[in-house]
């Protein structure tokens, strides 16, 4: 690694000036100043469903921002063409999903040689596709439902959510996007004439349809002007959208919405809800037409999701205590909370991340300590694990289609352990691999050692730190790091196999994830730990992870390049603002930056639901002063900082456009150092590209980044054999 400043030469490049318009802020009797408040569009909304309107004075801001990096950054471009066939040669380009049964058929996608976009096929079921070995299965007269390629031609942007077929197998619901935005059309195909029908639902969410039993009608959640979803309607097909069926209204704007059917398929439950409390009501799905039933009000903290079997509903639930999680039953005919009865008693640590019923079997995903397990019970109460023993680990389950089945699927990986999908035979508990993901360039898992660490943090707690690094790299100190984390939303932090972050190993680098409070890695009190005025300790415990890194020998102080997106992105500008001269860089991904300004603005799409996170600072004095104490946009120090890149989308609804752009404008005027950039996508949203290889772009400019930072701009990876 290079003593030398890699950016010596970005400081005879002039940056941009951004035009301060200074707005005065008031609240709770505390004043401040934003220069660049100016640069969030009048017409916002509007800006949403045609980026093309965007100010042209905020349009000229953001088209300097992308000339700075391009020239600061410019002499990357070799190094990130290399990174992009890297990353691109991991990638199977004719790649499919392992299919999967309902009834006659069995559905699949799968991508063709060169393909951006999948293509969803199904074949009908032969008893060739064995009930234990589905690896086996020879596929025959498959037919091409909906092709991604053809249909994303034209659209700068595109993103398939959902592709949802009927009961009967004779029509699909597929939603889209084609701004980023995340307003999603619905569109539906007639699988069997393989044309599109007339019915047309726009302003959808993206958890597309939900069919009903006979196949002639869905539910859908449609969105407001301000992105937030607010209604379940029922569209009937052949009927035009505007007569379709109101079924309810979320009279709260801090409650999200979503519709789903139940594994039975005997119910449709709309799910009403913000980050800790809900509310669920349900239907059959052979009688859309009733009026949703309500499961149990909606209490303050109180969590509930429900699955069916039977006569009763199962429910995961917080309710009476329950921190991390218990499973009561409750009869469909009365399921209010005072019938509720504990299935699965609470046990503290242990949380229930999920579950899912089946006619024999009852499935659930349980998290202690970071890492994952499988429960199968019978409702008889006998239990099994799917057991696993790497040091970390990350686990997936996919319901399937059918209810009445023996088979559960899921997937295992590691950080240095490709995905491997298993059928697995719930009754005799026989585990057959159905496939592993392939790496076609080649990957050779015994080059690497991953390691779990714990970061002593404030109140004594012990944060995990997972680490993934070649076993050639050294343990003295000399290796650079990419630290990542995220924490907030009680989200976790799977130790998931990335062949990206690869390109950066196998040259030596290491690359470790901070599992903070604020995500629930250990649990839903870790999650509790950091929200609201505890928000601190997400931040704390980052520099913890950092610097347990460095007296475990795996890096050094001014090595360590912080790295998060969106939630995550506060994260590492927050920790930067607290110890500037412990990181050698900063990468910012769409990054949550003007939280301050962001949360006291109530007409924004995600503010209301936000308040459970962050505080309300509208309503509190105690709130505000939550949240102004980290505020990464108001708490830039006066001092050197290191290089920062951030990333933002001109469609991004969830980090509006301006939060990175004002956070690089502020960081010029306040700190010394650098140099900042800012690499806006102008045909995008929160999530950037959804096509496959055009997201290798983006993740080659955020590495290269790195390197450069490390001055490793011309390090070789290691080689792997095939």
């Amino acid at each position: 690694m290079s003593e030398r400043d890699p950016f010596a030469a970005a400081a005879k490049i002039p940056a941009p000036i951004v035009e301060k318009r200074p707005k005065d802020i008031t609240q709770h009797g505390v004043k401040r100043t934003d220069n660049y408040a100016w640069l969030r569009d009048a017409k916002w909304q509007d800006v949403l469903r045609d980026p093309g309107k965007l100010d042209g004075d905020i349009r000229a801001v953001l088209d300097a921002e992308n000339s700075y990096y391009a020239e600061v950054t410019g002499d990357l471009e070799p190094l990130r063409k290399q990174l992009r066939a890297e990353m691109r040669g991991r990638i199977k380009e004719d790649d499919s999903s392992v299919p999967a049964k309902d009834g006659g058929w069995l559905y699949w996608s799968k991508f063709r040689d060169g393909g951006e976009y999948p293509v969803f096929m199904r074949a009908p079921y032969t008893d060739e596709y064995s009930a234990t070995d589905s690896a086996a299965l020879t596929i025959k007269n498959e037919q091409a439902l909906y092709d991604g390629d053809e249909e994303s031609k034209g659209c700068e942007f595109f993103k398939i959510s959902t592709f949802a077929h009927s009961p009967d197998h004779k029509l699909a619901a597929i939603a889209v996007d084609r701004l980023g935005s995340e307003y999603y059309t619905i569109g539906v195909r007639d699988l069997e004439a393989g044309e599109g029908l007339a019915d047309r639902i726009e302003s959808a969410d993206g958890g597309g349809a939900v069919w009903t039993a006979d196949s002639k009608a869905f539910f859908y959640v449609e969105r407001d002007d301000n992105q937030r979803s607010k209604w379940v309607k029922l569209h009937r097909l052949g009927a035009p959208a505007a007569e379709d069926v109101l079924i309810y209204e979320e009279p709260d704007d801090g409650f999200f919405l979503n519709v789903s059917k139940s594994q039975s398929g005997d119910y449709i439950f709309i799910h009403s809800g913000n980050h800790v409390t809900s509310e669920v009501r349900y239907v059959r799905a052979d009688a859309p037409d009733a009026a949703p039933v309500l499961i149990a009000p909606r209490e303050k903290n109180v969590e509930y999701s429900p699955e069916h079997h039977g006569d009763h509903f199962f429910i995961r639930t917080n309710a009476d205590g329950a921190v991390d999680f218990k499973i009561v039953t409750a009869p469909v005919a009365s399921p209010g909370r005072g019938n509720w009865k504990d299935w699965r008693k609470h046990r503290p640590g242990s949380q229930i991340i999920d579950f899912t019923t089946y006619k024999n079997f009852l499935v659930r995903m349980e998290r202690e300590n970071a890492l994952p397990r499988i429960v199968i019970s019978t409702y008889e109460r006998g239990e099994h694990r799917v057991a696993f023993e790497e040091a970390a680990y990350a686990l997936s389950m996919s319901d399937g289609f059918e209810y009445d089945t023996t088979r559960l699927r899921f997937t295992y990986e590691s950080p240095s352990t490709p995905v491997q999908t298993f059928d697995y035979n719930m009754q005799t508990r026989a585990r057959t691999l159905v496939k592993t993901m392939e790496v076609p360039s080649g990957h050779d898992a015994s080059l690497y050692a991953v390691e779990r660490i714990e970061a002593d943090g404030e109140g004594g707690v012990k944060i995990p730190v997972t680490v993934l690094r070649l076993k050639t790299t050294p343990k003295d100190g000399s290796a650079p790091a990419l630290l990542y984390g995220y924490g907030s939303y009680g989200l976790s932090e799977p130790a998931s196999f990335s062949p990206n972050i690869l390109s950066l190993v196998d040259r030596g680098a290491v690359f470790a994830i901070a599992h903070v409070r604020g995500g629930a890695d250990k649990g839903r009190q870790w999650y509790l730990d950091g929200k609201r005025d505890k928000k601190m300790n997400s931040f704390t415990d980052f520099i913890a992870a950092s610097e347990a890194l460095i007296a475990h020998g795996y890096t050094a102080a001014k090595k360590i390049v912080i790295y998060g997106g969106s939630a995550g992105g506060l994260l590492v500008a927050a920790t930067v603002n607290l110890r500037p001269e412990l990181f050698g860089g900063v990468i910012g991904a769409v990054p949550f930056i003007d939280v301050l300004n962001t949360i006291s603005d109530a007409e924004l799409p995600l503010t209301p639901p936000e308040w459970e996170e962050w505080g309300n600072p509208i309503e509190s004095a105690e709130e505000y002063g939550w949240i102004a104490s980290y505020s990464p946009y108001e708490n830039i120090r006066h001092t050197a900082y290191p290089p920062i890149m951030a990333t933002g989308g001109i469609a991004d609804f969830r980090v509006t456009y301006w939060e990175p752009a004002k956070w690089i404008a502020r960081l010029r005027d306040d700190a010394t150092g650098g140099p900042f950039v800012l690499r806006m996508n102008m045909g995008a949203g929160h999530g950037g590209s959804a096509a496959r290889f055009e997201r290798l772009d983006e993740r080659a400019h955020l590495y290269a980044f790195a390197l450069k930072v490390w001055g490793m701009e011309g390090a070789a990876p290691v080689t792997h054999g095939k």
